[in-house]
């Protein structure tokens, strides 16, 4: 039985789609219940797929943007949330700070990892989730609606369209984003049981705190 578990997750790995090179780090695994390989993404992260992937991820305060090249079926998905950086709830790249300067960079890596495979930015389409008022409790700034401002005026100064958005409000939510088809599942987590997700965020709010993102990179 136990040769039999390891040549299934052998052949399993085998036939896994390959990943662009530099996300060889990130999860991914068969999902039986969706019947297709997943991708799931922590803070931090972003994970772009050529191969119809499925990507999830689950977010509080943080902000996930899921983009794709809307004839390529390139799609990709990133979560952050700005350092705490400067006390303006409406920082964006007018005041530059560390804590938009680590905005910027995470949402052009992932921007330039999807034109770097084989995307257009014509062809672009952006949905936004996320921005929950979850870690307020430890804070006096609402982080997620400072995550919302901000990806609202990256996106209008670069002049991407956002075609749909759920934001805001106090719940968790688990997002799952087809990568080729630009498909959306979220599920609002409004019994938590356990305080994994805001332990999880602010241990990631408090490593970009400490030590935020270094330079720029420009967008192709």
């Amino acid at each position: 039985m136990a040769v039999s578990r390891l040549q299934a997750k052998a052949d399993m790995e085998a036939s896994m789609p390959a990943c662009l090179r530099g996300l060889e780090h990130i999860s991914r695994f068969w999902d039986k219940r969706h019947n297709i390989f997943s991708a799931k993404i922590l803070p931090g992260e972003y994970y772009v797929s050529m191969h119809g992937e499925l990507i999830s991820t689950v977010l509080g305060s943080c902000i996930s943007a899921c983009i794709r090249d809307v004839k390529m079926g390139i799609g990709g998905m990133n979560h952050f949330m700005l350092p705490i950086g400067c006390e303006d709830e409406h920082a964006g790249k007018i005041h530059l700070t560390s804590a938009t300067r680590y905005g910027n960079f995470a949402m052009e890596m992932l921007i330039n990892e999807i034109l770097k495979a084989g995307g257009s930015r014509k062809n672009l389409e952006v949905k936004l989730f996320g921005g929950g008022r979850v870690l307020s409790s430890m804070t006096k700034i609402d982080i997620g609606k400072k995550n919302i401002n901000f990806v609202h005026e990256y996106l209008e100064e670069e002049q991407l369209l956002v075609t749909s958005e759920d934001t805001g409000d106090i719940f968790p939510r688990k997002v799952l984003y087809f990568a080729d088809t630009g498909k959306v599942r979220v599920k609002k987590l409004r019994n938590i049981h356990n305080d994994t997700i805001k332990k999880r965020e602010e241990t990631y709010r408090k490593s970009i705190d400490e030590k935020p993102v270094q330079g720029d990179i420009e967008l192709f």
